[in-house]
């Protein structure tokens, strides 16, 4: 995949404002309606939420510090890497999801939440948006950003973006299931 940068940034950006709507609107719900459950092995949409933040402590630091150090200038256009478009492309949200396997760490199974989770999750879209704008002055292709599941294995930093920018619309959607609406 290739994309002008100014497309880039819009289509992420626009994402994240529209999950930042959501999150105000599911902060509408009450907390036993947050919490609720289909089954005792799904996630509450407090859950999902929660499962989010655990990635966000992760990345967002990893973001900011090599946004912070990069040393490569933005180029013109973002050309996804094939193992981050790969990502990308297996957890952007469709139509059937494909279910998967959370690693224990981030498996939010049982935990006790509440709304707090939300306003944490609101400062993690926030600071989405603040290290968006930062990447402007970096190269997405060039400067590396490390993965929760390897310390060894690295991707663009326009990969890191989409990869963790689709993960949170993949979940939202499954939080706003979870409250039993369409919708929020």
């Amino acid at each position: 995949m290739k994309i002008q940068f100014d497309q880039f940034y819009n289509e992420l950006t626009t994402l994240v404002q529209s999950h930042i709507k959501i999150t105000e609107e599911l902060k509408s719900k009450t907390e036993t309606k947050l919490n609720q459950k289909a089954s005792a092995d799904s996630w509450s949409a407090l859950e999902c939420i929660e499962h989010l933040n655990r990635y966000g402590n992760f990345y967002l630091l990893e973001i900011e510090n090599r946004v912070k150090n990069a040393s490569y200038p933005p180029e013109d256009t973002f050309k996804s890497g094939k193992l981050g478009n790969y990502f990308t492309n297996l957890i952007k949200p469709k139509e059937k999801l494909n279910k998967m396997k959370s690693p224990k760490n981030m498996n939010p199974l049982d935990s006790k939440l509440d709304s707090f989770t939300l306003e944490t999750f609101l400062k993690q879209l926030h600071q989405t948006l603040t290290l968006l704008e930062q990447s402007k002055a970096v190269s997405l292709n060039k400067t590396r950003v490390s993965i929760s599941i390897s310390k060894y294995l690295r991707l663009k930093l326009g990969d890191t973006f989409r990869f963790f920018i689709y993960h949170n619309e993949r979940h939202l959607q499954q939080a706003i299931k979870a409250t039993g609406n369409i919708r929020v």
